[in-house]
């Protein structure tokens, strides 16, 4: 959810033959206390951590106090993958890329006594994993502890992504077996699953495999697409029957020569308006995401993107500041055009800006920035976003999702750090139910039957 953005995951393991000694510790940015603090006073005869960028550097002030201890200290992650030698000085031993083939050969390397400096993933498949050991998770602290990951990485090659630099070396897209989901979607209790997939539905054939496989099971789920597959004939239809809810949809940006720059092409063509009135036409609320900074973009396109949202009728939005991670193309281009000015790991967050935009200057972007979430959370907005439903529930519906999103973060905090978190999931399972029932009784609307404002996002000569 919005108020954990990035991981720090820190398995300390005692080889004793038992291995009791385990912590699971997250954080947000350069915090580890976020959800439960770890205690850095054991003595772990093996520490690994998976960093992101913005916890890199507590990642690597971690990495050194156990080393100091003696502890045999293992990196990986997106951050480490990207930068391998600047992770490798805090670290005996680095992983680059997935660790589903890497992980098993460096333990039974570690257990002869001859581990190695550098694993690299090679081999790409899912099958035959082992059970995710979800006894280690605490539930009561996470407002969705069903999470679940059934495939790794995406089809598409977007220029901001990390994607193509992390699976460098192998397929960079790539699911389980139908029948391995759905048996661990059975180990799950309770109602409601976040998929965290990148883009689960980007294997129509095992996308639509699963939906049928989950019809029956009574879940509530939310998961990430796009627009291309909200748009998409019957897929959604039997995502909904098996219980989608909530959609986290890749809009990023209004300009098309902006996708084309970013190499976003799935979004070119496609009219983003029907794809938002698809998914209301079935039921699934739409979390929209949008990206201020490319260089298409001035001081205009921060208005502009907010007022199309909010005229959609779109529940949520997540707006970020265009950021070029090490590793990426976009950081590649920036790079050689003598155009990134930070390399402070901690500020590339997507809320602050690390390098010099075409069309504003870096105080108007990230002043642009700030003001869309207020102008788009404003209450105002809320109520003009909810008045797009037809019924009374749906605007009531509309008003409950989109102001506890934001309006109630000072709550949220608390009952994080109060620890009661999961005791809120009944409440996100009731309010997911009541968008399923929105579209009860009448067939949801195909791209054919959807007229009005379009935003068709095709292929521009002149911008």
């Amino acid at each position: 959810m919005a108020w954990i953005l990035y991981i720090i995951c820190v398995l300390t393991i005692r080889v004793d033959g038992s291995n009791a000694n385990r912590h699971l510790a997250a954080g947000t940015g350069v915090c580890v206390s976020r959800v439960e603090t770890l205690d850095l006073g054991d003595e772990p005869d093996l520490v690994v951590i998976q960093a992101y960028i913005t916890s890199a550097k507590r990642s690597y002030e971690i990495a050194d106090h156990y080393r100091r201890r003696g502890a045999y200290v293992c990196l990986g992650g997106l951050h480490v993958t990207s930068l391998p030698e600047e992770a490798a000085r805090h670290a005996d031993t680095i992983f680059l890329g997935p660790g589903e083939d890497i992980w098993p050969a460096f333990l039974q390397d570690f257990r002869a006594g001859q581990p190695g400096k550098l694993y690299r993933s090679e081999t790409r498949t899912l099958d035959g994993l082992p059970k995710i050991r979800r006894d280690l998770i605490k539930r009561h602290l996470y407002l969705v502890p069903n999470s679940i990951v059934v495939s790794r990485g995406c089809p598409h090659t977007c220029d901001f992504c990390y994607k193509e630099a992390f699976f460098e070396g192998g397929r960079s897209f790539y699911t389980q077996t139908v029948d391995d989901a759905l048996r661990e979607i059975e180990r799950l209790p309770g109602r409601h699953l976040y998929f965290l997939d990148d883009h689960l539905f980007g294997n129509p054939r095992f996308a639509a495999a699963l939906f049928d496989g989950m019809k029956g099971m009574g879940r509530l789920w939310q998961a990430a697409g796009t627009v291309k597959s909200a748009l998409a004939p019957d897929l959604l239809e039997k995502a909904v029957e098996c219980g989608l809810r909530s959609l986290f949809v890749g809009f990023e940006t209004l300009n098309p020569a902006n996708l084309r720059e970013q190499h976003k092409y799935q979004n070119l063509n496609r009219d983003y308006t029907e794809a938002v009135k698809r998914l209301h036409g079935s039921g699934v609320m739409v979390n929209g995401s949008f990206v201020f900074g490319m260089d298409g973009d001035d001081d205009t396109v921060f208005d502009r993107t907010v007022e199309w949202a909010i005229r959609q009728g779109i529940e949520t939005a997540t707006f970020h500041i265009l950021t070029p991670y090490p590793g990426t193309a976009l950081y590649q281009r920036m790079a050689a055009q003598s155009r990134m000015t930070c390399d402070d790991w901690n500020l590339f967050d997507t809320r602050h800006v690390v390098f010099r935009p075409a069309k504003m200057s870096a105080e108007s972007l990230e002043a642009g920035y700030w003001r869309a979430y207020r102008e788009f959370y404003r209450w105002g907005s809320i109520f003009k976003g909810a008045w797009t439903k037809e019924d009374f529930l749906g605007r009531l519906r509309h008003i409950g999702y989109a102001g506890g999103w934001k309006k109630f973060e000072p709550l949220w905090d608390w009952v994080i750090r109060a620890k009661r978190a999961g005791s809120m999931l009944p409440a996100l399972e009731t309010m997911l139910s009541g968008f399923g029932k929105h579209s009860a009784g009448r067939k949801p609307e195909t791209p054919a039957m959807m007229k009005a404002d379009p935003i068709v996002l095709r292929p521009m000569r002149h911008q």
